[in-house]
């Protein structure tokens, strides 16, 4: 059974944007908010050069790579075609507006991917 992190409100979350959960020591978790305020959370790092997927421009359910344009979908993390590769996904659970993400994962998920991007 998972315990879940209280992380903020869904409107605290930009439309077509998104925010950063930092974790100490690892990479940050981007939550995502779409035009239909559905949310998602991604290891904030595309699957290409590790751009910072949290500063990319969503659409749709998908998000914009800021460094090379790649489009990841924001429901499994992993990139459209021709481009290949996956970042990893957090399970989001919205419960009266607010956003929580599962505390097992933030804490073993893709811990010891590099935050550099190239």
């Amino acid at each position: 059974m998972s315990q879940w992190k209280q992380i903020c409100r869904v409107e605290d979350i930009p439309v077509l944007g998104s925010r950063r959960v930092a974790r100490p020591g690892a990479c940050d978790v981007a939550v995502f908010r779409n035009g239909d305020d559905k949310v998602f959370a991604l290891l904030d790092r595309c699957p290409h050069k590790g751009g910072p997927l949290s500063q990319g421009i969503v659409f749709g359910e998908s998000v914009a790579c800021p460094l090379h344009n790649w489009t990841i979908g924001l429901a499994d993390g992993c990139a459209k075609q021709p481009d290949e590769g996956c970042t990893p996904k957090f399970s989001v659970k919205v419960e009266d507006g607010v956003v929580h993400l599962d505390a097992d994962e933030l804490n073993s998920l893709a811990l010891n991917e590099s935050t550099a991007a190239a």
